[in-house]
């Protein structure tokens, strides 16, 4: 049974405080500002102030809407000013020890149905909670920033936490105009758990020198639809706070390969190499603007096509692909196998070129491999094996760019650039809804709204189709021999039987 909530107290007025109070005061919450340090909470205020002025500036706020919600908060000098709160949430410093000795001050001051809600992003909200006497009332509350735009938030249940203390924090997540998504306990719980497979294998691609860092971003913006490739956001964000957060994660679950960090970022931040905010990252940057980047690879001039032959072992992508081609005015080739002078257009899925052309058993010195996983109308990534003819690379090139859509070659890699990157994206969510962390429909609304995803993984899955993610997930297990693409139970078994990725266990209790 939930409670209504109408005072609400906040911690810690930095960035993230700030973030909380300003949406609870516009949704008609009473709150209260307070922070050790000198100045910090009226900072605060007046910084809450001139956001509300310019929200009326923008047409996006009412005068009388911005004038109630600046009355309703009210800086305190001291703890005990939050006395009276219905909940407090906590935006401290990450640090176990002070988060703890906070909460068991406020215990002495706050009722005893007062709720305790932490903001913390990585620490475990069992433990913050292990030394109050009564640790039920204690929740994780885990805001994303800036949190005024970003429409999400985790509530995390501890070991000890009282379901009605989950059940309030969620309505009051929809009082405040946020999707609340309900995690257990875990290492990074939903967003920044889900959110490892996309900078951990943008790294891997990197480590094994498959494309540079603008090819690699440029495919999985323009194939996949993310906003900013995965080195891109590593430097938005900062390798000071990615590298760490990748170790963390990493170490909590006792070195599990799928959450494996790399040399490299760990090498770039020792180097200071930490993004903008150094100027220096993958990319160089003035003004905090790239300062300069690889133009898409150039189109060769090729005069006269080869014939083309192609090798795909799913009937609807072969059909895809031919059409696409036909388009394209290409001679196609349709024997058992290819003549001397074709291109052997392969579409292999999790496999790489050399394991591909010996498989169809055509000439790798002749072969080329076309990623059929994503909209071939929005980006096109060929791959070649280590001995493709430069002839046959121009020709392959030149044809699939020739109605002007942007083409990209890599060096030869299991599954590409996009097929990797998306199966370990859905294979790791699967692995979350199989450890019941979260619902399935909590982790898609988690992850799409707190990472900025096209859409949830679990859906995106079922897009691209379940049964072809993990054979994308077994060819790559098998030719690299590594356990960080073994595929969840979850995909395993839905793929098996047919159904949605985001259908649910059933209850056996």
């Amino acid at each position: 049974m939930s409670m209504l909530l109408n005072r609400l107290g906040v911690v810690g007025t930095g960035v993230m405080g700030a973030g909380i109070a300003q949406i609870a005061a516009q949704a008609g919450l009473e709150v209260s500002l307070f922070d050790k340090r000198e100045g910090a909470a009226v900072s605060a205020r007046d910084g809450l102030q001139a956001t509300f002025q310019k929200l009326v500036g923008k047409g996006k706020l009412s005068r009388e809407s911005s004038d109630a919600a600046l009355s309703r908060l009210k800086v305190v000098e001291t703890m005990t000013g939050l006395a009276e709160c219905d909940v407090v949430v906590e935006a401290i410093v990450e640090d176990l020890g002070i988060k703890r000795s906070l909460f068991s001050d406020l215990e002495g001051i706050v009722s005893s149905d007062c709720i305790l809600a932490t903001n913390t992003s990585s620490l475990s909200v069992t433990e913050i909670a292990s030394g109050l006497k009564l640790p039920g009332r204690l929740a994780g509350f885990h805001f994303f920033n800036p949190v005024p735009l970003m429409k999400v938030v985790e509530v995390i249940g501890g070991t000890d936490t009282e379901a009605s203390v989950l059940d309030t924090l969620l309505e009051l997540s929809s009082r405040l105009g946020h999707t609340g998504v309900r995690a257990k306990d875990t290492p990074g719980f939903i967003v920044n758990h889900a959110g490892r497979a996309f900078g951990t294998e943008g790294l891997k691609l990197l480590e094994e020198n498959v494309a540079p860092p603008d090819d690699i971003d440029r495919i999985l913006r323009e194939s996949v639809g993310f906003r900013m490739g995965p080195l891109e956001l590593f430097d938005l964000t900062g390798l000071d706070v990615s590298h760490p957060a990748m170790e963390s994660i990493f170490e909590q679950f006792y070195h599990d390969p799928r959450y494996r960090p790399s040399y490299l970022s760990r090498q770039m931040l020792r180097g200071k190499r930490l993004g903008r905010k150094t100027g220096m990252g993958f990319y160089r940057y003035e003004g905090g603007k790239k300062a300069e980047t690889l133009d898409p690879q150039p189109v060769p001039q090729v005069s006269d096509y080869p014939p083309v032959w192609l090798g795909c072992d799913d009937d609807t992508v072969r059909e895809l692909v031919a059409s696409l081609l036909g388009g394209l005015g290409c001679r196609l080739e349709h024997s058992d196998s290819p003549s001397r002078d074709a291109l052997c257009l392969l579409v292999p899925f999790g496999e790489d070129a050399t394991s591909a052309s010996v498989r169809f058993g055509v000439d790798p010195a002749r072969t080329v491999c076309l990623d059929a996983l994503t909209d071939l109308g929005g980006h096109r990534t060929l791959m070649v094996t280590p001995v493709t003819r430069q002839d046959i690379r121009d020709a392959a090139h030149g044809l699939l760019a020739s109605d002007g859509v942007g083409v990209t070659m890599i060096r030869d890699s299991v599954g590409f650039v996009s097929q990797r990157v998306l199966a370990v994206i859905v294979n790791l969510a699967c692995e979350i809804a199989q450890r019941e962390i979260a619902t399935p429909a909590d982790i898609d609304n988690a992850v799409r709204l707190g990472l900025n995803y096209p859409q949830g993984p679990l859906a995106w899955g079922d897009r691209l189709g379940s049964r072809r993610l993990l054979a994308i997930l077994e060819r790559m297990s098998v030719l690299t021999g590594d356990p960080r693409y073994r595929p969840s139970p979850w995909l395993r078994r839905r793929a098996i039987l047919g159904i949605s990725l985001l259908q649910q266990e059933p209850s056996i209790r």
